[in-house]
């Protein structure tokens, strides 16, 4: 039978990982290993200041105590397959998306990113949400969605060259409402910053940081996965880790006064 090593952001609580796994138990062995706490935009971060340590909570079931999803796929991998990889990583399903820039900002993908550094085929899923949207519609819609891209990938083999990942997002709409599924670049967004002040009891300022205003680059010609959700599709990226900007190396060369 095939392996599914799942991990996520949200924590080992969270509802979208628990449908997740229910969901791929029909096709697959699977084993959970999460983060202990919320994770949300901790990126492709490792943990190296501190010891790691494995709680199980059930058969196949592991938190790994204040780590990132990248932690999570890493020791999983260097423990408990050590000797055979499983067949697919899946990271997920996040509670929003990750679209456009927010790509570099996610646990969720940096899971992703961790599993197919390690030569393991893998994917980030993420659903968008609006208000009450996530308890409205629950997460049958992405469990559907991603079981049948986890069934094509054992059928007919992973579509992806090495170092390269699959990117679903999911819209936040009922399954009535939803119009499929479109393979689509990612798109831009425009972030302003936002951190508040504050004053402890002893008047000593910090900050918080709040949500950033996030913009939607318009009129970019293209169909994008920002695009894409708004019009009640899903949509699958491939991504790339190598971010090398191709076009510019030759710019770059010109520039400078030290290439020789």
């Amino acid at each position: 039978m095939k392996e599914i090593l799942i991990t996520n952001d949200d924590g080992f609580e969270a509802a979208g990982l628990l449908a997740l796994r229910d969901k791929l138990r029909q096709i697959a062995n699977v084993t959970v290993v999460a983060p202990s706490s919320e994770k949300s935009a901790c990126a492709h971060s490792i943990t190296l200041t501190r010891p790691l340590r494995f709680i199980q909570l059930d058969d196949g079931f592991f938190k790994l105590d204040d780590a990132t999803p990248s932690d999570c796929i890493y020791l999983a991998l260097e423990t408990m397959f050590k000797h055979k990889k499983p067949d697919l990583v899946i990271s997920g399903i996040n509670h929003g998306a990750n679209v456009g820039e927010d790509i570099t900002y996610s646990g969720t993908c940096g899971g992703a990113m961790e599993g197919t550094l390690q030569g393991v085929n893998s994917i980030a899923v993420s659903q968008l949400y609006n208000n009450d949207s996530l308890d409205k519609f629950g997460f049958d819609l992405a469990c559907e969605i991603t079981l049948e891209l986890v069934q094509n990938i054992f059928e007919n083999g992973y579509p992806l060259d090495g170092r390269e990942f699959l990117n679903l997002n999911i819209p936040a709409v009922s399954k009535n409402e939803y119009k499929g599924l479109k393979i689509v670049p990612v798109g831009q967004q425009n972030y302003n910053t936002n951190a508040q002040i504050h004053r402890n009891p002893r008047g000593l300022e910090y900050y918080w940081l709040g949500t950033p205003g996030i913009r939607y680059a318009a009129d970019l010609g293209y169909d994008c996965d920002i695009t894409t959700l708004n019009q009640n599709y899903a949509s699958l990226t491939p991504i790339k880790l190598d971010m090398t900007s191709y076009k510019s190396i030759e710019i770059l060369k010109n520039w400078t006064i030290n290439e020789r």
